[in-house]
């Protein structure tokens, strides 16, 4: 109970801030809302809004949906003659189908964006009120033998640079390395006042991330220490606190894209990809941290969120978008039996990655 109450109020926050985006711009361009769903399957409770909209929590809180009025599910298009049929104008005016093509684009993707915002809003918040680090990377220790010190890396030098983003704080050191596609990772060292550059391949070592989760750790053999042992954690101001926190969600972005390429071209670990009872796992260990960490989790569960439904796959935002720009391109939407195919190829992919990403849940707990 300590982890699924976290992550249920983790996931709550960031499903219902993702349908909130689509039902905002729902209602601004006059598209009926008949239902506002946190969690799938049977309701457990839920009211009628003034407009006819039934706000619903349900049993499964892994998901959530916006039912449009006269859609079947959340963006389903039938042949736009039928629906003409069943409609008198005055309900025409409400069925999402029959809207223009940028306002449907803009409905769609609006649920991903505000993820986009909501991690915005947190790092803002967490960077104004509580600070961020900013303590220089100076190493402290180089292990004998390591790839750090094959390379030449030596006590006191300063981290200045790891594959062309620049290093912040002593924090940021691990997170770069950690993330690296790159089979060696360039480093560029202070040393004195000179800069230095070293090309390092880090070794592949089993070991436990700070919560004791089992991870596969890319390690060069450094050791970073502050200055008299003093973080410097600075609160920033509201401009440099929106441009770090943009800063954050490009790299998360990028730094997820480059992880789901090394997978495709067979190059990534595929074990360290993780369902919802690892993430559900994580947020109830970062919650037993405080407040701060908790929220951390939130923004890159938001981005991630996010970032899955931008991809081209039927059954995500992303999949409705490329049906619009194939309506654009045509000058027609496809037909429904073509949409249908790219809805089953897209559940197909779905249920697949699920069930991978469960696997390795399953493996973590030692249950397989």
């Amino acid at each position: 109970m300590s982890y699924l109450i976290p992550f249920i109020i983790l996931i709550t926050v960031v499903v219902f801030i993702h349908e909130y985006g689509h039902y905002y711009f729902a209602k601004k361009y006059g598209v009926g809302v008949t239902d506002f769903s946190i969690g799938f399957g049977r309701e457990i409770f839920g009211w009628n809004d003034k407009s006819g909209t039934r706000w619903k929590i349900c049993w499964i809180p892994l998901g959530g949906y916006v039912k449009f009025f006269g859609d079947c599910n959340v963006f389903s298009q039938t042949e736009q003659a039928e629906v003409l049929k069943k409609y008198n104008k005055e309900d025409q005016k409400k069925l999402f189908i029959l809207k223009p093509l940028y306002q449907r684009s803009l409905i769609v993707v609006a649920g991903p964006v505000a993820n986009f915002v909501l991690a915005l809003m947190i790092f803002v918040f967490i960077y104004m009120f509580v600070g961020k680090d900013m303590t220089p990377a100076i190493i402290h220790e180089v292990q004998k033998d390591s790839p750090a010190h094959i390379s030449g890396i030596k006590k006191n030098d300063r981290i200045i640079s790891i594959d062309n983003k620049k290093v912040n704080s002593i924090l940021e050191v691990s997170t770069f390395i950690s993330t690296s596609t790159s089979e060696s990772i360039e480093f560029i060292i202070l040393r004195n006042t000179r800069e230095l550059i070293f090309n390092i391949k880090p070794n592949l070592v089993e070991s436990k991330d700070s919560l004791g989760n089992k991870i596969k750790k890319r390690m060069i053999g450094i050791k970073l220490a502050p200055f008299n042992n003093e973080l410097n954690n600075v609160k920033l101001g509201p401009t440099k606190a929106i441009f770090y926190s943009v800063k954050e969600i490009f790299f998360v972005v990028a730094t997820s894209l480059k992880y789901l390429g090394s997978m495709i071209t067979g190059s990534g670990d595929s074990s360290q990809l993780g369902g919802p009872i690892r993430i559900a796992k994580i947020t109830g260990q970062v919650a037993e941290y405080g407040i701060v960490p908790f929220l951390s989790v939130m923004a890159y569960i938001s981005i991630s969120l996010g970032l899955i439904n931008l991809f081209p796959i039927p059954m995500l935002d992303g999949g409705h978008l490329m049906f619009y720009f194939f309506e654009k391109l045509l000058g027609r939407p496809l037909q429904q039996k073509t949409q249908e195919g790219f809805f089953r190829i897209g559940l197909f992919l779905l249920f697949s990655l699920m069930l991978f990403a469960s696997f390795n849940d399953l493996k973590d707990l030692g249950l397989f």
